[in-house]
């Protein structure tokens, strides 16, 4: 399915939304109208977004059926939101406790976590 334009093609400017029209009656309706947050997401975001919720949000199944990374998966959640005007979960680099936690609640496999690891700031002693 084809998406609505989000952008002039001309010039990149934002556009609006003018006219609706029934496909069954022929009624038409003219305002002003602004698209749906989720109408800013491209086709990709939205079929990502689309597998996450049918995974009922459920990372580690997400990143098996892409055959992508956990970060990979991640990074692709926290561009959603940061699209859909939200903050991110989780800091892009969470703490030992915390990945151990996301170890322990299944969240993250031990490999995922192995790797999480490795990147995590080091404690201070």
């Amino acid at each position: 399915m084809r998406k609505v334009l989000e952008r002039c093609p001309s010039c990149g400017g934002e556009l609006e939304i003018r006219g609706l029209r029934c496909t069954a009656c022929d009624t038409e309706v003219h305002g002003h109208f602004t698209p749906c947050t989720f109408c800013q997401l491209s086709v990709d975001q939205a079929a990502f977004l689309q597998l996450f919720v049918q995974s009922r949000g459920n990372l580690t199944e997400v990143e098996k059926i892409l055959g992508v990374s956990y970060p990979t998966v991640r990074g692709k959640l926290d561009e959603i939101i940061g699209v859909l005007g939200g903050t991110k979960v989780r800091p892009p680099h969470p703490d030992r406790r915390t990945i151990l936690k996301l170890i322990a609640a299944g969240e993250l496999s031990p490999e995922q976590g192995l790797v999480e690891l490795r990147q995590a700031p080091r404690e201070e002693d």
